[in-house]
């Protein structure tokens, strides 16, 4: 519900009220009593989005979806092969340097 400012034109008193949208306007006001009493034109404010169903990820389509998880998959896939390819190297490199300590 938005907040509105209003005017009386009688008193010069400004006053805001919060209310909602298909409320009727204020017209008595509540200074003087009298009816002149003028909503005013204001800058409003910030939207505030909360929730789901704002983000452009939100609404993907279910082919990008499949392409995404396709990706990750062969991605994970990768660092696990470059795991195994690392422990290979240095359980090599232990092994090296450890009959170079025997032959020396």
């Amino acid at each position: 519900m938005p907040t509105y400012d209003y005017l009386c034109q009688e008193c010069g008193y400004e006053f805001e009220r919060f209310q909602s949208i298909t409320a009727k306007p204020i017209r008595k006001c509540p200074e003087c009593g009298s009816n002149s009493v003028k909503r005013l034109i204001g800058c409003g404010s910030g939207v505030i989005f909360r929730g789901t169903g704002f983000y452009q990820t939100d609404y993907r389509t279910e082919s990008y979806k499949k392409g995404q998880s396709r990706h990750k998959e062969s991605s994970a896939q990768q660092k696990g092969e470059e795991k195994t390819d690392t422990a290979k190297t240095n359980q090599t490199d232990k092994t090296q340097s450890e009959s170079k300590k025997k032959t020396a």
